[in-house]
């Protein structure tokens, strides 16, 4: 009956820490002999899946995130206890035996069964181990910081920019003004979906639940094309200056109804106004050659 109570207590306690801690001294304490037989009849780990399986031998081997194999030995209404061959069982909280809400634990586990876990946490120096059934993210939010770079995969395009999976709880943003520094009018003009590529975190908010990204940071930015064009000096003080000793054609006129100017003169200084004009729009026209022959040199190399 006090063990029925006290299996209890640790159900309802909020914090799952000290949960384990009351939970694995209960069961030390009471269940002695039967943890030293269990422990010496450790399970052999299958290593013959994808490689990714690890088989420590200690807890002081373990580190959260770490893929194991154990074996089932024992069941509890809060969990079950799973031996992975490190001498110590870990404890594996209803909560963590799906993604999906597990009534009871029977429904998912029997004592024996062969599982595949990940390290939740690990406390060497109380000899506790938290283990999960759920796959762990690869990028936690404690994980990010601003400036990581990461290598992600475009999962979805949109007019605002793409969508990149890094392995975290959710995809991040590339603004589209982030992909590259020349203009893009849509990101498909240079992303599809499934393209694998490196990233550098702008920004994060967990609150918000959201990643900002960026492409182009790590790109090699372009050298400015404009910078080796020596734009050619157009002297409009001088010009303007020059234009105002010219006569206007009224001028002309009235100087010579007055005789102060003779016409020959006059019409010579009609004729040296309207070459300054052209001149300085020749001037302009040079520099817009001059500047579109410069930008092909550039491109072409």
């Amino acid at each position: 009956m006090e063990e029925i109570n006290a299996t209890e207590a640790v159900v309802e306690s909020s914090d799952m820490e000290t949960a384990v801690s009351e939970v694995q001294e209960t069961a030390e304490v009471e269940n002695v002999e039967v943890e030293i037989e269990e422990e010496t009849d450790a399970p052999e780990i299958d290593e013959s899946g994808d490689g990714e399986v690890e088989s420590p031998t200690s807890i002081d081997e373990l580190a959260p995130k770490m893929k194991l194999e154990g074996q089932v030995s024992r069941l509890e209404l809060y969990g079950a206890f799973i031996d992975i061959g490190v001498g110590t069982n870990a404890l594996i909280h209803i909560s963590k035996l799906g993604t999906d809400h597990v009534n009871r634990v029977s429904d998912v586990l029997q004592v024996g069964d062969v599982v595949t876990v990940w390290v939740d946490k690990v406390n060497p120096d109380q000899g506790q181990i938290m283990v999960t059934m759920v796959e762990p993210l690869a990028v936690d939010w404690s994980d990010l910081k601003k400036g990581q770079t990461y290598s992600g995969t475009v999962t979805r395009l949109e007019n605002y920019g793409a969508f990149v999976d890094i392995g975290a709880e959710r995809e991040g943003l590339v603004h589209i003004s982030e992909i590259s520094h020349d203009y893009v009018k849509h990101p498909s003009e240079v992303l599809a979906v499934g393209d694998e590529v490196q990233v550098e975190v702008l920004d994060f908010s967990r609150r918000k639940r959201r990643i900002d990204l960026s492409i182009k940071n790590l790109l090699e930015k372009p050298v400015d094309q404009t910078a080796f064009v020596e734009e050619p000096v157009i002297e409009d003080e001088e010009v303007e200056e020059e234009l105002e000793e010219i006569p206007t054609a009224m001028e002309v006129a009235l100087r010579k109804a007055m005789g102060d100017e003779p016409v020959d003169a006059a019409i010579q200084g009609q004729k040296n106004r309207n070459r300054r004009k052209n001149r300085k729009k020749k001037g302009r026209m040079d520099q817009d050659d001059l500047l579109n022959r410069t930008l092909h040199l550039q491109q072409d190399s």
